[in-house]
């Protein structure tokens, strides 16, 4: 290749280096633009292949919240990555653990030496080769409580890990009835503006009747016109919200957004009441078994454990080493045939270490991990105070929710038959058209009352049973990995 062509083709070569090389770890040039790079392509090629395992779900069954929230506990992608969590702090359990225990390592030695021997006035080549099976045993015999520390920490982040998955369950659960009990009210704020807006047309359609036989004037169709109007915007706003709540209980289920799940409708359920648990029945539960809260003070007793360790740094430790080698020899050396040997060589010895200075760091370290202790222990209270303030909350949203129920279903009735009097007494010619679209309004109003009040009442009692931690004892054989 002459010089001509053998530049050009090293030029081809360099550009098409610095090509890759910049696509793959220059950054972009500027940022007023997205920068595609050559790992992009590939990421997305994989993205689109990942697949998501859902089970099925039957769109002509009517769940129950029960079955519901046994789908989500058993499908939602969070209760698996709690799961694996608690699996890691086991295994790093045994893994502490098995500091209990001595090692035994195997190897395989080998190793050549060449030198030049001095043997009276001349030196003389020497060659040795060895090789051969060893076994080496290494154990801490003592250790002033450095291994027990590091175990009862493992030990209290496995607890830990165990309080966190069944939290998780907690939150799930919440999150299903939470969503749940939205649908509900939607689907039972739409059957309501349906109703509203059926009176209204109806309204609408007498006031039209009277008009064409000289009995209302225009002003009395254009407000009943106007109603009906609202009545249909109302209907299309709470559709939506209807649309917005399955997709977000859909979502919690672990499944697509776009899969149609079919539930019970608020009237199909049995009008809930409060148990007779006093308050502070109720708080002394959720200090019991919010699993929150007894994940914070399993931190603490891992933090103890760190400071049983960090303390045994003062102290020394005993080990015990000891290792056997089965070593064949070959010898070469000159002047001289070659020679062959085989033997077992070992040795064992009792170690004792002991740092006597290290500049403060064993002191700083221990008040480091006192420290952490104290701040565990410090939120630890913390949450309790929350705990408590959450269940008062909660208690007398729930007492609120039950008079609300009562309150909306008594106004319900009197608007109701407001209503069904104005119409009566418009068509006698003794009140105007006036009068019936604004009973139409109110009973409109106590009818979303009603569904909003039946709803809260529910949506409360599980808020109770979430901030006691009731919810993880309902389902408590599925709340252990």
């Amino acid at each position: 290749m002459n010089t001509k062509w053998r530049g050009f083709f090293l030029l081809i070569v360099t550009a098409t280096i610095c090509r890759i090389v910049s696509g793959q770890s220059v950054p972009p040039p500027s940022p007023d633009r997205p920068w595609h790079f050559p790992a992009e392509r590939k990421i997305e090629d994989k993205a689109k292949t990942l697949g998501v395992s859902r089970l099925p779900v039957d769109e002509a069954k009517v769940y129950s919240l029960d079955e519901l929230v046994d789908f989500a506990e058993r499908n939602n992608p969070q209760t698996r990555v709690a799961w694996e969590g608690a699996k890691a702090r086991g295994a790093a359990l045994h893994i502490a653990q098995s500091e209990l225990y001595p090692a035994l390592a195997a190897a395989v030695l080998s190793q050549v030496g060449s030198e030049e021997v001095l043997f009276g006035s001349d030196f003389y080549r020497q060659t040795v080769a060895a090789f051969g099976p060893a076994l080496q045993v290494n154990y801490t015999m003592f250790d002033f409580g450095a291994r027990a520390g590091r175990i009862a920490t493992a030990r209290a982040e496995l607890a830990t890990a165990n309080f966190v998955f069944n939290d998780t369950h907690r939150k799930i659960i919440f999150q299903v009835a939470d969503t749940y009990y939205r649908v509900l009210k939607t689907v039972g704020q739409v059957e309501a503006d349906e109703a509203s807006l059926q009176n209204a047309k109806t309204v609408q359609e007498a006031a039209e009747s009277r008009l064409e036989n000289g009995l209302a004037t225009l002003p009395d169709v254009l407000e009943a016109r106007s109603a009906t109007a609202q009545a249909e915007y109302d209907l299309q706003s709470a559709r939506g919200a209807e649309e917005i709540a399955r997709g977000d209980l859909a979502t919690t289920l672990g499944i697509a957004p776009t899969v149609s799940i079919r539930v019970q409708t608020l009237d199909e359920l049995p009008a809930p009441e409060m148990h007779d648990d006093s308050v502070e029945q109720l708080l002394d539960r959720a200090l019991h078994q919010r699993p929150d809260l007894l994940q914070q003070i399993a931190g603490v007793e891992a933090a103890e454990g760190r400071v049983r360790e960090a303390r045994a740094a003062y102290y020394p430790s005993v080990k015990f080493e000891t290792t056997v080698i089965g070593q064949p020899q070959y010898g070469w050396q000159q002047q001289l045939p070659p020679a062959f040997t085989t033997g077992l060589s070992g040795a064992a010895e009792v170690r004792l270490d002991w740092i006597i200075f290290d500049g403060g760091a064993r002191k700083n370290n221990l008040l480091k991990a006192q420290a952490i202790r104290n701040e565990a222990a410090a939120e630890t209270q913390a949450t309790m105070d929350e705990i408590a303030d959450e269940v008062w909350r909660s208690y007398a949203n729930v007492k609120t929710a039950l008079r609300q129920r009562e309150a909306a279903t008594a106004l319900l009735q009197a608007a109701r038959q407001s209503y069904i009097a104005a119409v009566e007494a418009y068509g006698d010619g003794v009140r105007s058209l006036l009068d019936v679209t604004n009973a139409q309004r109110v009973l409109a109003q106590a009818r979303s009352a009603d569904v909003a009040a039946r709803a809260a009442v529910l949506d409360a009692l599980a808020d109770l049973a979430f901030q006691t931690g009731d919810l993880v004892r309902a389902g408590g054989s599925k709340a252990n990995p």
